[in-house]
């Protein structure tokens, strides 16, 4: 909180720094004082005003879907299930070789190039 802020919430404080300055000056600061306050008081009411229309409207369709036999958790359930993400098939195995070890082994072709296959030529391995 800010020195100012804390001098004007402190009564004692603040009768302290209004002997400093002249009644004119007590009086000018309160009229903007009062006018900033106002201002806030609407636009908080113009706030709760529109918040109050907003809920009002939530109720009635609410309502609407009671009406209609939709329970309302149902219909959130419907909204909020995250749709699912279509994977596509893996891809099939384009070359089929036998490593150093033995082991038979297949590649799609996509990504590195497996070390046994590196020097050699693909086409000998195809399926």
């Amino acid at each position: 909180m800010s020195e100012t802020f804390k001098l004007l919430l402190n009564l004692r404080s603040l009768r302290a720094v209004s002997r400093e300055i002249s009644l004119d000056q007590l009086q000018e600061s309160l009229e903007k004082l009062t006018q900033v306050v106002n201002e806030r008081t609407q636009e908080e009411e113009q706030l709760h005003a529109e918040n109050k229309e907003r809920n009002d409207k939530l109720e009635a369709y609410r309502e609407m879907l009671i009406a209609d036999g939709i329970a309302p958790e149902e219909l959130l359930g419907l909204m909020s299930a995250k749709p699912k993400k279509s994977t596509r098939p893996p891809r099939p195995a384009k070359y089929k070789y036998v490593d150093e070890d033995g082991q038979e082994k297949t590649w799609t072709g996509q990504g590195r190039t497996p070390k046994f296959l590196v020097d050699k030529n693909l086409e000998d391995f195809l399926i």
